[in-house]
């Protein structure tokens, strides 16, 4: 299942790549995660970091283990996460038109095996409160960029 959501920002590229590559302060930025714990850091660039990501899912606290699989500066990272038979692909895009900055955030996830499959048959449901959540992160990052 593939969800996809995106903001036009009043800012700059360089702007905006700082604030959605500065995934250590993330928590304070992003009003949907609680906790961020940094584990791993490459000696350069982004690919390689890895991070343990802490947000509220149903009213309860759901943590996962990120990490950046490809990255372009001021363009784009693409990150992956594995958890309970499930791989989510993760990428965030930053494009410029005459209108601003196009913030792109794309949620994927895919299931592995028989027991996710068949777990993921009911996710369409939850489409809309996913792609709910991507905008209002994105919306928090537009924010933190227009306010600097």
């Amino acid at each position: 299942m593939l969800v996809e959501a995106q903001v036009t920002i009043n800012g700059s590229k360089s702007a905006t790549w700082a604030a959605i590559t500065d995934i250590e302060n993330a928590a304070k930025t992003i009003s949907g995660i609680e906790k961020i714990e940094v584990l791993e850091k490459p000696a350069n660039g982004l690919v390689g970091l890895r991070w343990r990501e802490t947000r509220m899912l149903f009213g309860k606290p759901a943590t996962v283990e990120k990490w950046i699989t490809d990255a372009a500066e001021n363009e784009f990272y693409k990150t992956r996460a594995e958890d309970k038979g499930f791989v989510f692909l993760s990428t965030i895009r930053i494009s410029e038109s005459s209108g601003g900055i196009t913030l792109t955030s794309s949620h994927e996830t895919k299931p592995q095996g028989i027991v996710a499959r068949l777990k993921a048959l009911p996710m369409f449901l939850f489409k809309g409160v996913i792609k709910k959540a991507l905008l209002q992160d994105l919306n928090d990052i537009k924010s933190a960029v227009e306010q600097k």
